[in-house]
């Protein structure tokens, strides 16, 4: 499954995520990564994956998976780059969601899955608070 990306675009907002992941980022690039979609969508994508349709606590540990993947692609481009990095463990939200707010500056990029839906991840930078 290949998604679509989007380009890049600056978010200036508070984030909401009703379904999703937040993976903090420590080292020389600090902040937190966020993939953010419809359960659904992640069930989708799991289920490419790996042939069975994922719900429950699998799907809940499938989507944090997903995220150390994306999280630990993107860490190495940045320590490519000459920056030290690392990842912490994910953080799914679901139900109520998360609000992120306080970050100094966010990034966020678009993925379209064909005919299951779109993926939002943002780079957080410098995000000073994290609640729910």
């Amino acid at each position: 499954m290949e998604p679509d990306v989007g380009k890049a675009r600056v978010f200036q907002d508070s984030l909401t995520v009703p379904f999703g992941v937040l993976i903090e980022l420590t080292g020389d690039v600090q902040g937190t990564l966020v993939l953010k979609g419809e359960e659904g969508l992640f069930g989708s994508i799991g289920e490419a994956m790996f042939g069975m349709p994922l719900d429950g606590e699998m799907l809940l540990s499938f989507s944090g998976e997903l995220g150390n993947m994306i999280a630990g692609s993107i860490s190495t481009s940045i320590y490519s780059k000459g920056f030290q990095t690392d990842i912490k463990s994910p953080m799914v939200t679901e139900k109520d969601g998360t609000v992120i707010e306080d970050f100094q500056q966010a990034i966020q990029v678009e993925l379209t899955y064909q005919s299951i839906g779109d993926m939002e991840i943002f780079l957080l930078l410098n995000n000073n608070k994290v609640g729910g």
